[in-house]
């Protein structure tokens, strides 16, 4: 495994050269909390320490705190002003090529955060045909209402959310103060199982898009 940034966007199906059935899984990994004293970057770290060593994998990690994009979106066919423009042309790009997403994300009031919503309605095409995966926390439930909800949203978008996800809940798996699961064993293990699932369908969606690319 590679964790990378804006270098990660070379050579796909954007350019019109197509993936190679061998090639490492470009995993854009979305950390969905923006507000003060969040441990969302935290939990994301853990999870990127959690998957390392995985040569299959190229991990891009887009944190919202740093992608300013406004609540207001341009009317239909209309185009957004030359700042965000900007930070459009810097993380579109990154979902475009990427071949699969984990959203980390907590719960706030049995919901996901209006900044992933917002970055989310920002684009729609580089969804499409691509598997989500979800790594979830907060409170007795651990995030997992959060998930639910997304997972409609990702649907509408025709993406493919996979079945299992990582939730950190309760006084049992929940976040410690260095942003670490309390239960790590049991966490990793959740975490290996949902990226395995994420990559079976990353390469199988990989390949029939690059053999008819869709049209949804």
């Amino acid at each position: 495994m590679s964790v990378t940034g804006k270098e990660a966007v070379t050579g796909n199906e954007t350019d019109g050269a197509p993936e190679s059935r061998e090639a490492p899984l470009r995993v854009a990994v979305v950390v969905g909390s923006v507000r003060e004293g969040r441990q969302g970057r935290a939990v994301a770290d853990w999870f990127l320490g959690t998957v390392a060593g995985d040569p299959g994998l190229v991990l891009d990690v887009i944190d919202l705190a740093t992608v300013d994009l406004p609540l207001v979106l341009p009317g239909w066919g209309g185009r957004p002003d030359p700042g965000t423009a900007a930070v459009l042309q810097d993380v579109s790009p990154r979902l475009a090529t990427a071949d699969a997403f984990v959203v980390v994300t907590p719960e706030y009031n049995h919901s996901f955060p209006a900044a992933l919503k917002n970055f989310i309605d920002w684009h729609y095409t580089q969804w499409q045909a691509k598997p989500v995966g979800f790594v979830s926390y907060g409170g007795l439930g651990g995030g997992l209402r959060a998930v639910e909800q997304l997972r409609l949203v990702f649907a509408e978008l025709h993406a493919m959310t996979v079945r299992d996800s990582v939730s950190l809940h309760g006084p049992w798996s929940g976040i410690a103060e260095d942003g670490r699961p309390r239960d790590a064993d049991v966490c990793a293990g959740a975490a290996k199982g949902m990226l395995g699932q994420l990559a079976w369908w990353a390469r199988a969606l990989r390949a029939a898009r690059a053999e008819r690319p869709y049209a949804g």
